[in-house]
């Protein structure tokens, strides 16, 4: 016969007899071991992050964008250049008209800015900012932030 129990098999095997009222549960034999490795397995599972990155809405050319900045996974100690609480090896991903954009964060000097080369996002004006595509000429994208 298998050794596997159905469930409310189990429970009657987990079950002590009590005074009325009360009900005291334990493991049964051999679990001891496997209750042990479970709880050193949840301690050396590394802690999510506290707070997860909120994006942040905005209206582009009359359309909807979410803008998610992330630091990554960059130590900043020694980096001379973190605006905003922003270092180099930041970045920011774009959601608009369908399309999803990585911009890394330059190290250029002031406010935060993002680019690949072809597109340019600047948080010189939080409210307002600079959404630029580059591709022949310099197309400028009139962005605001949504309420």
């Amino acid at each position: 016969m298998s050794s596997i129990l159905r469930p409310r098999a189990l429970v009657q095997q987990l079950r002590l007899p009590a005074k009325p009222g009360a009900q005291r549960w334990f493991a049964p034999a051999g679990h001891a071991a496997l209750a042990t490795a479970l709880a050193l397995l949840l301690l050396l599972v590394p802690p999510a992050p506290a707070l997860a990155a909120i994006p942040v809405a905005y209206r582009c050319d009359g359309e909807p964008l979410l803008a998610l900045a992330d630091n990554g996974a960059v130590d900043a100690i020694g980096i001379p250049n973190t605006a905003a609480g922003t270092v180099p090896g930041a970045f920011v991903v774009l959601q608009w008209r369908g399309v999803t954009l990585q911009l890394p964060r330059t190290n250029n000097a002031g406010a935060p800015s993002y680019t690949d080369g072809k597109w340019w996002w600047s948080l010189e004006d939080p409210a307002a900012p600079r959404f630029q595509l580059r591709q022949g000429g310099v197309t400028s994208y009139a962005c605001e932030r949504a309420a």
